[in-house]
């Protein structure tokens, strides 16, 4: 398993179930392609535990009560069952619910994938039941181990100098999944010689950056901006807020938020910081672009037809 060291080596709270033999019930929470399942899979092997995966996007009552029993059945004869659910969090509240009773009397061992909060999205009684392993982003050293690996399947390296190899490392976004989807872009080109990184730029798309305008994305980036702007970082919170600009936000809300922080950390230290702000605000609020957020329908909007109207209040 490459990357999640602080999770699964010996002092980690993974490695210290394994070496204890008391593995409970677990819910990993992390982003896209940082081994969340890899992860699953391994303990089923590891505890020889019969491995069953489900999503719960495609999952419904009735599928739910088949593998209950068929994990009930096993257990009858001897073999424990390892229950892998992907984005547990879509379950609602009673399909959650509905996993307390073959927990507790050991018919199976749950471990549960998220990409969402666990506090927010799963019950209580789960949570008490289960133990939350947060897994990170996979670094620049994982993703070059992983992409070694690759090349040793592959029985090639890649056509790529140490620049454009290093530009590829930085598209995956810490994401395993997406740098094995952009291996084997580059493997399945016809070339000769290396690529450099202009080259690779021009062959591939930058990945789309990660986030969600009302779920976990969207409050560690504008945490992330706040912080920025009261720790006086101003390429900090510049970057935080074109994060969050390319990412989709309502520019408004943006505005909101600043104005907030020149009043709540800036306050009498800039007594034109919070004028600088209304006046920002106003400004998108009339004209949109240039000044910001997505341009008018083509040959639609009011603007285009030259009357100006005021948004709603955010």
């Amino acid at each position: 398993m490459v990357g999640q060291e602080k999770v699964l080596g010996p002092d980690g709270p993974l490695g210290s179930m394994l070496a204890s033999g008391s593995l409970g019930s677990l819910v990993f929470w992390g982003p896209p392609g940082v081994g969340k399942t890899t992860i699953a899979r391994l303990l089923a092997d590891e505890t020889r535990l019969h491995f069953v995966q489900i999503s719960a996007i495609f999952t419904g009552v009735a599928e739910l009560k088949k593998v209950f029993e068929a994990a009930r059945h096993r257990r009858a004869n001897g073999h424990g069952t390892l229950l892998f659910v992907d984005e547990i969090h879509r379950f609602n509240k009673a399909q959650q619910d509905g996993f307390l009773p073959h927990m507790e009397d050991g018919t199976i061992l749950l471990v549960g994938a998220t990409t969402e909060n666990p506090s927010f999205e799963l019950n209580a009684a789960l949570l008490s039941r289960a133990q939350v392993l947060v897994l990170g982003r996979l670094t620049l050293a994982d993703l070059e181990r992983l992409a070694q690996r690759a090349e040793a399947e592959l029985g090639r390296a890649l056509p790529l100098d140490g620049a454009a190899r290093e530009a590829l490392l930085e598209m995956a976004d810490g994401d395993g999944r997406a740098l094995f989807n952009l291996i084997e872009q580059v493997a399945a080109w016809k070339v000769t010689g290396k690529l450099d990184a202009q080259a690779l730029a021009g062959r591939l798309m930058r990945r789309a950056a990660q986030y969600d305008k009302s779920g976990e994305a969207h409050y560690n980036l504008i945490s992330a901006l706040h912080k920025s702007v009261r720790g006086s970082d101003p390429d900090a919170a510049l970057y935080w807020l074109a994060r969050m600009l390319e990412g989709g936000e309502d520019p408004r809300y943006l505005a909101r938020r600043l104005t907030r922080m020149a009043i709540e950390d800036v306050g009498l230290a800039d007594s034109h910081a919070q004028a600088i702000c209304l006046q920002a605000w106003e400004v998108y609020e009339r004209l949109r672009r240039p000044g910001g957020g997505p341009a008018p329908a083509r040959g639609g909007g009011a603007l285009s037809r030259g009357r100006r109207t005021r948004a709603p209040a955010p």
